[in-house]
């Protein structure tokens, strides 16, 4: 008998984390369609400062290098949600931002109101997150899931 696992010529964990982007696509686009978030919903999203196709002001990308999490809760505007990624407009310090980022960069979706989490990586990462602040958009923050009751965390692991 054999312990060790074959090889996969099917690629499941970038089938996996596609469509774990797709729900994020979904729920930001039904915010897009209605306007708002419903009831006490809000979003912590975190994602690649450096990956391709991210476009952020130069000081949000010196202050996050590598990684930052931004919150959608009261003060965003002019979301709009294309099939491979978003833009938003939030305020850093009073200063207001347009962010563009590709669903590829995002690691991190969360939304307190109702104890729901997805964690990815980001494509073309082959190491997870690491350790940062949190973004600091104006607005009031709440405190993110920590018990993960419904934490989807998809890391199959990659042989060398």
């Amino acid at each position: 008998m054999n312990d060790k696992t074959p090889d996969s010529l099917i690629p499941y964990d970038e089938i996996v984390q596609e469509a774990l982007r797709a729900v994020v696509g979904r729920v930001l686009g039904e915010v897009e369609k209605t306007g708002g978030l419903p009831g006490e919903h809000h979003f912590y999203i975190t994602f690649k400062t450096g990956a391709v196709g991210v476009d952020i002001p130069k000081h949000l990308t010196e202050r996050f290098p590598d990684e930052m999490t931004i919150v959608l809760q009261n003060k965003f505007w002019d979301l709009n949600v294309q099939p491979d990624g978003f833009s938003v407009g939030l305020s850093f310090n009073q200063l207001p931002a347009k962010l563009v980022i590709p669903f590829a960069a995002v690691t991190g979706f969360v939304d307190p109101a109702v104890d729901f989490a997805l964690q990815f990586q980001a494509q073309g990462d082959g190491d997870g997150p690491e350790p940062h602040d949190e973004a600091e958009n104006d607005g009031p923050v709440a405190t993110p899931v920590e018990d993960g009751s419904n934490v989807v965390t998809v890391d199959f692991g990659r042989k060398k």
